[in-house]
């Protein structure tokens, strides 16, 4: 059976019950670092029974995708994370330093990817002696859909954890979910609401196996308006929401030093983008499968690969 008709994504949110029918070890990582986000999906999934880490970069790093430094000696913090997750002079990896929420969260003074590699190499091994369940990224402030994925710590982490075998789920939200005040965006809740049914929808599903196939993570992007979305299924697609260019100097009148422009795009999709994740966000809950990596995961491009190299 499709696994997509078994889940059923597309319809009202009306998932049946909240309790999964066993707890989930589940890590929690971002590209944003201390978040109104990660710190309501980490309530919102404890309330419902499962036990989760949080390993999150020290800094906002959106937009550095699968970058990490190699052989690097990251060193202490020469200034504080981001909501201080950790103060100046704290070690470069370890847990949060804030008073309210030292139990479970931990900070990384690098890249998403790395604060990602610590919960799995690091903190999963000591907490559960083996790999987690389930790898959660985000939410995002900000909705990563279309092309644009390529560049996105979120999705980067997902990517990861999918390539390692482990079952992994990018969120993003509206930019209106941040609260560096308080931490507690009401929007962030309902995301963090909506996000731990379809864990534990996932789970249900699952009967006792994987939440996701092998070579496959989810790439899921939640409207602004949440007051009554749809779960639709939805494909990366063609359809670029952010229209993103190098500006040299004072090109088209931009002054200033080179640098990287995002706008967001105002042509219209075709009829054969209507189902891109990049459209569907703009009402409902997106939900896109991503293939782990670069493989193409398709027979037919395996054939016409051989076909191309015969003889070379």
């Amino acid at each position: 059976m499709n696994w997509r008709g078994m889940i059923g994504f597309t319809g009202a949110i009306a998932f049946a019950g909240h309790a999964p029918a066993h707890a989930e070890n589940i890590l929690l990582s971002n590209d944003d670092g201390l978040t109104s986000n990660v710190v309501a999906l980490y309530q919102a999934l404890t309330a419902a029974g499962h036990d989760v880490i949080v390993s999150i970069p020290c800094a906002n790093q959106s937009g550095m995708g699968t970058a990490f430094a190699f052989r690097a000696r990251m060193g202490q913090l020469s200034k504080p994370c981001r909501n201080l997750a950790g103060r100046e002079g704290d070690p470069a990896a370890g847990p949060v330093t804030r008073p309210e929420l030292e139990r479970d969260y931990f900070y990384v003074n690098g890249t998403p990817v790395m604060a990602t590699l610590y919960g799995l190499d690091v903190l999963s091994v000591s907490r559960w002696g083996r790999a987690p369940d389930l790898v959660l990224s985000g939410p995002n402030e900000g909705q990563n859909v279309g092309p644009i994925v390529l560049n996105s710590g979120t999705v980067s982490n997902a990517q990861y954890a999918a390539l390692r075998g482990v079952s992994a789920i990018a969120i993003s939200a509206g930019m209106d979910t941040a609260d560096d005040d308080g931490l507690a965006n009401p929007k962030s809740r309902a995301v963090a609401a909506l996000a731990t049914r379809l864990v534990d929808h996932l789970k249900g599903k699952a009967r006792g196996g994987s939440l996701l196939p092998q070579g496959i993570a989810l790439n899921v992007n939640f409207p602004n308006d949440l007051a009554a979305p749809r779960w639709r299924s939805s494909r990366i697609g063609t359809y670029n929401s952010y229209i993103v260019r190098f500006v040299h100097n004072a090109q088209e009148g931009d002054a200033g030093d080179p640098h990287i422009t995002v706008a967001m795009n105002q042509t219209p999709p075709t009829a054969q983008q209507a189902q891109d994740e990049a459209i569907v966000y703009r009402k409902d809950i997106a939900v896109s499968t991503m293939q782990a990596g670069y493989d193409a995961g398709d027979t037919s491009a395996d054939r016409w690969l051989e076909r191309v190299l015969s003889g070379l």
